[in-house]
């Protein structure tokens, strides 16, 4: 059966095709639509709920990056009887991290059922993530947690976690060349400046600087994505030196 597009974008009263598209996305049936309507709402839509709280995915968010940690804790502690508390924490934020949320978001396609008074395009990258939690946090509500895990273990443990290849994935690069250049003894400056360009949107470059010279740059709409950019592209450049 075909499921019908955009059922939330245009709040249809018809719970049917709605049960449809979420019974898809989730792989079983949800029973409180509610929760999940509230879970694709954003905050800029003004929703409120009959006792006047604000209606909208924050909340749930807030519930699924709870779940999403302690589902993911418990699997790593099992994979892994040698893991100490360090390596399970920093194995964690890989499987975690705010760029793989993103791209769970993105392939699930969840905005385009965001029901919001912003354009999608004006939406920044991480709202395909905030969504991603929230559809978790709706699902421990409405059906409890050995169907959340089912969920998380679906969508993410099984098909991305490979414990090997994680070890040698780099959550910031910004903070490895950090490290690196400390253990090595090197100097290092990110010399940040605001460069706006002919563009409406305020960007910020930066310089990396190592031992006094220039090892890479980067440009970005914040000062923190320009450092990352910059510090990837030094790691790049100097990944035989730095492995």
């Amino acid at each position: 059966m075909k499921i019908v597009q955009n059922i939330l974008n245009s709040r249809s009263d018809d719970d049917g095709n709605f049960f449809l598209t979420v019974k898809k996305i989730l792989g079983f049936s949800p029973k409180h639509l509610e929760l999940y309507k509230k879970a694709f709402t954003h905050r800029s839509a003004n929703r409120k709920d009959e006792k006047g709280n604000p209606l909208n995915y924050e909340r749930l968010e807030f519930l699924g990056d709870t779940m999403l940690s302690t589902i993911v804790s418990y699997h790593l502690y099992k994979m892994v009887p040698t893991g100490d508390e360090g390596y399970l924490t920093k194995m964690r934020s890989k499987i975690v991290s705010r760029e793989h949320l993103n791209e769970l978001g993105k392939e699930l396609e969840l905005v385009q059922y965001v029901d919001s008074k912003i354009s999608r395009e004006s939406f920044g990258d991480n709202v395909h993530g905030n969504v991603f939690e929230a559809l978790l946090g709706a699902l421990y509500l409405d059906r409890g947690y050995k169907y959340c895990e089912k969920f998380v273990y679906r969508r993410i443990i099984e098909p991305y976690v490979d414990i090997e290849r994680l070890e040698g994935k780099i959550i910031s690069y910004k903070s490895f060349v950090i490290e690196w250049c400390q253990k090595e003894k090197k100097n290092f400056d990110f010399q940040v400046y605001e460069d706006s360009g002919n563009e409406h949107v305020k960007h910020f470059s930066v310089k990396l600087y190592i031992d006094g010279k220039v090892v890479s740059k980067g440009r970005a709409t914040s000062k923190k994505k320009a450092e990352e950019q910059a510090s990837k592209r030094a790691y790049y450049a100097l990944q035989d030196k730095m492995q």
